[in-house]
This record gives C-alpha cells, structure tokens and sequence, in this order.
C-alpha cells in the first residue's frame, strides 16, 4: 500500500498545532509568522524531510561541525523566542548566530531592520542567498564574532542570541537602548534558563526567567569565572 507524502502546509500545520500552542505560544501575531515565512527554504536539502519536526537541524550535513551551535533551533524554541520579543515594526533588533537565516527572516518580518551577525563565513554567505531568495530585504548579515556583541550599529532595541551562552557579558547589554529588551539562553548544562532582559535605565536591567531548556553555545561564549580553593 503507498504512503501519501504529507505536504508542507499540513506539516506545517501540525508543526504549530502539536509543537508550538502546546509550548505556550499563542500570540495570533506569532502563528502567523510561522504560517507565512517557509522554513523548509532555510532546511539544508539533506534535511528537508525534517523541516518541521521537534529537532535542531544541522546545517553542514555530512561534516564533522568544527564550530559548535551549528543548527536551526527547534521550531517550539524559534516561537517562544519571538512570542516573548513581542516586536515593534520600529524595532532595530540585532541577531547573534545568523545559522540558516531563518530567524532573520522572522525577526524582519516584523521589525524595522535587522543585522545579524554570524561567525561563520560559509554559513554567512549561504544566509545571504537564502535570505535574498525569499525576498527579505531588511536584513543585513555580517561576518564576525558577536558573542560580545556588535557595537557598529548600537544601541539596539532588540537583541537575540541564536545560541545559549553561560553568563552575558556586560558589553552586549550595554547595546540596549533603555527599554530594549534581550533574548537568551543562558547558563551551562543541564541548568540553563531562556531569559527576557529589559534595560530600565542606563545602570540597571531587570531580568525574567522564560523556561528552562538546553542549548549549544555561542563560539567565543563569555565563560564562568571559576573558584579557585
């Protein structure tokens, strides 16, 4: 007997419906982000059949990944992510960890521009083409270390990490504007927090844990000092 393919819409479909209502992301605004931006255009075509499945996808199929972080998030991680920016079409939001160029595409669907920057030379240029081919015009990746941010076009009003880091080093919080607001992982495994960092004033941030989740970190990721007895 054959097996009918499912189509990308209805996986899409039963992407947010089985994986991402039940994470708590109900902001209508979000569902239709996800219903509208393809992920399977940013998927690795080694990967495709797993474009919308509860997994991080590699994106150097077939390649021991020298650099580590190097996958999409989970589709249920990317929505709870945007959900809780809550994004302005007014918004300069600056993305560390480009990967495939899909939460740029998300992250601009919304807001004013975005730069986002990606470590990764071969990984920047592939982000750029997908990018470009579905159209996305307010997005300008750049190639470089962002773990401790990237002051060239600070301050911004939103800042995402695409990868988990153990503390967030002073330097990238002091590129919020007051009231901007941060999105990270942070933490070393097994304990580590998504967290929502507002920038009240110019001295003080108030901090909100999100969820607790495990994810790889940046490359050059600030690390904990250690005790020394």
């Amino acid at each position: 007997m054959s097996v009918t393919p499912v189509s990308n819409e209805t996986a899409r479909f039963n992407m947010i419906q089985q994986q991402i209502r039940p994470w708590e992301v109900l902001d209508p605004v979000v569902i239709k982000l996800l219903s509208v931006v393809r992920r399977e255009d940013f998927v690795p075509d080694a990967y495709r059949d797993l474009a919308f499945a509860d997994v991080e996808i590699p994106l150097r199929p077939g390649e021991n990944q020298v650099l580590p972080g190097q996958s999409m998030l989970a589709p249920r991680l990317e929505a709870r992510i945007l959900q809780e920016l809550n994004i302005r079409n007014t918004d300069t939001v600056l993305e560390v960890g480009t990967g495939s160029g899909f939460m740029a595409a998300l992250l601009a669907a919304k807001a004013e521009f975005v730069y986002s920057v990606e470590i990764d030379p071969d990984l920047a240029d592939q982000a750029r083409a997908n990018l470009a081919a579905a159209g996305v015009v307010n997005v300008q990746v750049e190639t470089g270390d962002g773990a401790q941010g990237w002051p060239a076009h600070a301050p911004y009003d939103l800042i995402v990490l695409s990868a988990s880091t153990p503390v967030l080093p002073d330097a990238l919080l002091q590129q919020l504007k007051v009231g901007g607001r941060l999105i990270a992982v942070v933490g070393e495994a097994p304990a580590m927090q998504l967290q929502c960092v507002t920038r009240v004033n110019e001295s003080s941030f108030a901090t909100v844990g999100v969820l607790e989740t495990v994810l790889a970190p940046l490359v050059n990721a600030p690390t904990r000092k250690k005790f020394v007895f």
